[in-house]
């Protein structure tokens, strides 16, 4: 009997529940540039109209040109500054790092490579400066993790990203180092190219472009487009590499490689895809650990392909959300991360009010926990502030474990001292009653 009591539970909890936000199907738009791409009003999610404007104006003066936010696939923000329209092209920078760690998967799962390849398999010996036996050791892997061990910092007139053997020189063995280095990733397109023997552009759309309707064109080792075609991009993530019933990187296990993790060195960093929410981060140009998430505002599921002078696809599963962001630097000329990413994010928390009960498309409040299964912590994403509300940890029968007010819109909860199982988190409103419940998995 207990455990077919356990055995329902399970599901019922599972299950959408009164008071917990699910992401609605997906919608994905037309194929052709022309159609028309679904669109969803602020207020019909319960969105707050004055912090909304809040985030438009804050975006104005930080030198945006273009600025979307989809939900569940369907446009809710899409605007544009100055003398940039819909139909405006701008560069995507270090941001294409992330369309290139795509198009890698898609060539492994064709057969035409393995990450575990040597790259000098692809672009012959002397590719480096590197001792021979030492470059072949660097591996496709390495140059999607950013560990190739070659010097970010090689001495003028090199500069990072340069792809000349002469500027490519030993720092550290293969796999031992995490830099960030554009060179040895801009080197991944020639290996792409010379696997497939297309141009890298060619591949580009027969592979991807075509298939989701994205334009856009690489322009030396750089992608281009307008800001819907980065959108477009971003909704294949968020639907984990299928674009409505097409499978484009049907790899799960490489798209889970490429979304979580990737080496032990800078756990902020997947595969050419920065991670937030995670215990500790580095960042560009330096070699120092930070602890902590990388974007401590934004969710701790969130994904992101960041570029130079604040370049932006955020992907955020949890809340159905894509945003992208094209525009001149906000602040100070920055590698990919900068203070604009935190600052965008605690504008765009903002946004998110308590749906009111006739709202037919976000009926229902945001409660996301990340990871799941957890270790040592588990973070706890709210999408409003409710004043007063807490945060319950029960076993399966109900026993309460602990219970800790909800402080803002991220909150953590330790686990670490937690037996292997599953457990219920709730969170709980002033007067006790649960606005949701989420089941979460206890790992050793």
């Amino acid at each position: 009997m207990q455990k077919l009591f356990l055995a329902v539970l399970l599901i019922l909890v599972g299950l959408p529940r009164p008071g917990c936000a699910q992401s609605g199907p997906l919608y994905f738009p037309p194929l052709a540039p022309a159609g028309t791409w679904s669109t969803v009003a602020p207020q019909q999610l319960g969105w707050c109209q004055p912090q909304l404007d809040s985030l438009l104006n804050f975006l104005g003066r930080k030198q945006t040109k273009s600025f979307i936010i989809l939900k569940d696939g369907r446009i809710v923000v899409e605007r544009y500054y100055g003398t940039f329209t819909q139909d405006s092209v701008w560069y995507w920078a270090s941001a294409g790092k992330s369309l290139t760690a795509a198009l890698v998967g898609i060539a492994q799962q064709d057969g035409l490579l393995t990450l575990a390849d040597s790259t000098t398999r692809y672009l012959g010996p002397g590719w480096t400066s590197v001792p021979r036996p030492k470059e072949k050791l660097v591996t496709i892997r390495q140059q999607l993790t950013m560990t190739t061990g070659l010097d970010d910092a090689p001495p003028p007139p090199c500069t990072n990203e340069d792809t000349r053997a002469a500027c490519l020189l030993y720092r550290a063995d293969a796999g031992t180092r995490w830099a960030y280095h554009t060179g040895p990733y801009r080197l991944l397109m020639n290996v792409v190219a010379s696997a497939s023997s297309l141009t890298i552009n060619a591949y580009t759309r027969q592979k991807l472009s075509n298939r989701i309707g994205m334009g856009g064109a690489w322009v030396d080792d750089v992608y281009y487009s307008r800001a819907r075609d980065m959108a477009r991009f971003g909704l294949l993530i968020q639907n984990r590499g299928t674009w409505d019933q097409t499978a484009v990187l049907r790899d799960t296990a490489y798209f889970r490689h490429m979304t979580t993790p990737s080496q032990p060195l800078n756990r902020a960093y997947g595969y050419l895809w920065w991670l937030n929410g995670q215990t500790s981060h580095m960042l560009p140009g330096s070699q120092l650990t930070f602890p902590g998430p990388l974007i401590p505002a934004a969710p701790a599921d969130m994904i992101a392909a960041l570029g130079k002078n604040d370049q932006k696809i955020y992907v955020v599963p949890s809340l159905g959300l894509v945003v992208v962001r094209q525009g001149e630097a906000a602040g100070p000329r920055q590698l990919a991360l900068s203070s604009f990413d935190n600052q965008l994010w605690t504008y765009l928390m903002g946004v998110f009010c308590r749906p009111t009960a006739t709202s037919p498309a976000g009926r229902g409040v945001a409660f996301s926990l990340y990871p799941n299964p957890a270790a040592d912590a588990v973070t706890i994403t709210l999408a409003h502030a409710e004043a007063g509300s807490t945060l319950r940890l029960t076993d399966l029968p109900g026993r309460v474990l602990r219970q800790q007010a909800a402080a803002g819109l991220q909150n953590q909860m330790p686990t670490a001292d937690l037996p292997e199982g599953v457990y219920l988190l709730q969170w709980l409103a002033a007067d006790g009653s649960i606005l949701c419940t989420r089941r979460l998995q206890k790992t050793p």
